[in-house]
């Protein structure tokens, strides 16, 4: 599925600018790399929070039409209002198609309703959630899978025990010694049971204490 977003050239710079672009209704961003320069670009407030809600947006190759240019980008960082959650600034970054590239990419972990220990009351710790992956853009998929469904109580995935589309690299595995920088990614753990105190369990009976041992003992202690 193609996404598609536009925008317009933009020439204004600086506070006052990005200003009077929101109270329009519309926000600054930039496109750079691939070797060329940055553009600066004015993208519909309402068109990118459109977008955004899509959760394969942030990791899917995007059709970024600039008037009637068309630019394939990725998202590469987002600016919100810290008070607002309103997107302020989008930074895109330009793809060959024909070159690999370099990004993180979520991972969904499912079959959690159907695994009989976490069922039961087992712990399922997620390590890792998202990882590095190297691909041709035309292979970036938008997330990858993490089945549990049968996965073994004190049984663990380690990140090459991830199933990778055809054509998908882990990076953190390219590094020479894969033993080295593989690590677990989800494991399925007993729960730990804390201790409880029976209302019921006997308690040590108090000790009185009265006045007239409260004399001798005054009296033992003068005598020493």
């Amino acid at each position: 599925m193609s996404l598609t977003i536009n925008a317009t050239k933009r020439e204004d710079q600086g506070k006052g600018a990005s200003r009077r672009l929101r109270h329009a209704e519309k926000i600054p961003a930039i496109i750079y790399g691939a070797g060329k320069a940055p553009t600066n670009i004015t993208l519909s407030i309402h068109e990118i929070t459109h977008l955004l809600e899509k959760e394969e947006s942030f990791n899917s190759v995007l059709d970024l039409m600039v008037g009637k240019k068309k630019e394939a980008v990725i998202i590469k960082d987002l600016q919100r209002h810290p008070a607002k959650n309103l997107v302020t600034h989008v930074d895109f970054l330009r793809i060959n198609l024909k070159q690999a590239l370099v990004t993180n990419v979520p991972l969904h972990f499912i079959g959690s309703d159907k695994n009989e220990n976490v069922r039961l009351g087992a712990i399922l710790n997620q390590f890792v959630t998202s990882v590095e992956v190297s691909c041709l853009p035309d292979d970036l998929p938008t997330s990858i899978d993490v089945d549990i469904t049968n996965l073994a109580l004190g049984g663990h995935i380690s990140l090459t025990g991830l199933v990778m589309p055809e054509g998908v690299t882990l990076t953190a595995l390219t590094h020479g010694d894969i033993e080295a920088h593989d690590q677990s990614v989800v494991a399925v753990q007993e729960a730990k049971i804390m201790a409880e105190v029976e209302d019921d369990a006997p308690v040590a009976p108090e000790t009185e204490v009265t006045g007239q041992d409260a004399a001798d003992a005054e009296e033992e202690s003068d005598s020493k």
